[in-house]
């Protein structure tokens, strides 16, 4: 199972999204939660949650629990990340590349994490 957030998540260091991107970016399963910041620009973003939590936009450690608990059959290597304040029209492109992404990958569930 995968994540497909739309926080922006970028590691720390990395060049944050540009405002309105419609790219997309690769998010290793292996990076560690105080490696992984938000780079989604909103006036409607309270970062709060967030700040507390990265399971609020990524939830990657319930993903973990779910599958030591046999509830899913494994975590994928490899999660996506998305600009959400972006016009829809602008990510046909990374949507495409996401879902190839995951099909290569024999992702056959996602769990979607809207900011």
């Amino acid at each position: 199972m995968a994540v497909v957030s739309s926080a922006a998540l970028i590691h720390r260091g990395d060049k944050p999204f540009p405002f309105g991107s419609g790219e997309y970016r690769a998010v290793p399963s292996g990076w560690s939660n105080d490696e992984i910041l938000v780079s989604h620009v909103s006036i409607n973003f309270d970062r709060a949650g967030f700040q507390r939590d990265i399971n609020v936009v990524y939830p990657i450690d319930r993903l973990r629990e779910l599958a030591a608990e046999g509830v899913i059959g494994s975590v994928a290597a490899t999660h996506y990340t998305v600009m959400g304040s972006t016009d829809p029209a602008a990510m046909v492109e990374s949507a495409d590349g996401i879902a190839a992404a995951l099909l290569a990958d024999h992702c056959n569930a996602v769990v979607l994490a809207p900011v």
